[in-house]
């Protein structure tokens, strides 16, 4: 069976219900991030190994120093705040006056059960931020055990 998406050619101002599901994430992380500014949240990539979840954040042009990551019950918060200001001077007057103000927040639920609160380490590299979640010890997933036939 193939899911398709249904044109709405009777009233094409409103939108369906299908089109709404089919234009939002499966895993609607809208709910806890936000942008303060009109400008797009920086893409994230989600991994998971048998050791660690890795979280990816494209943020180019941002200093590792504009980054807050924190972790508390459970829940990974990534946010920044960037403010530039430019100002161009003629003598004593001020001619142009230029500012900007950009910030994100994005934030992940991932059971505290699973995480190793303590051992998660965050990097900034070449535009994006790195942010390992090493998992439990008892979460890792377990070699098959050989039993002997007797």
């Amino acid at each position: 069976m193939t899911l398709a998406r249904l044109s709405n050619n009777w009233f094409p101002s409103v939108p369906s219900l299908f089109d709404r599901f089919f234009d939002s994430e499966l895993m609607d992380w809208n709910r806890s991030n936000f942008s303060s500014t009109d400008t797009t949240l920086p893409a994230v990539n989600v991994m998971e190994n048998d050791n660690e979840f890795l979280i990816e954040v494209a943020a180019p042009g941002l200093k590792k120093d504009d980054f807050n990551v924190g972790y508390d019950n459970g829940k990974l918060t990534i946010s920044s705040e960037k403010k530039n200001e430019k100002e161009e001077k003629d003598g004593n007057k001020v001619t142009r006056r230029e500012f900007s103000y950009q910030s994100f927040q994005r934030s992940f639920t991932i059971s505290e059960n699973i995480v190793d609160a303590d051992k998660i380490k965050a990097n900034y590299k070449e535009g994006i931020l790195h942010i390992s979640l090493p998992k439990r010890e008892e979460q890792k997933p377990k070699p098959i055990r050989q039993i002997e036939i007797k």
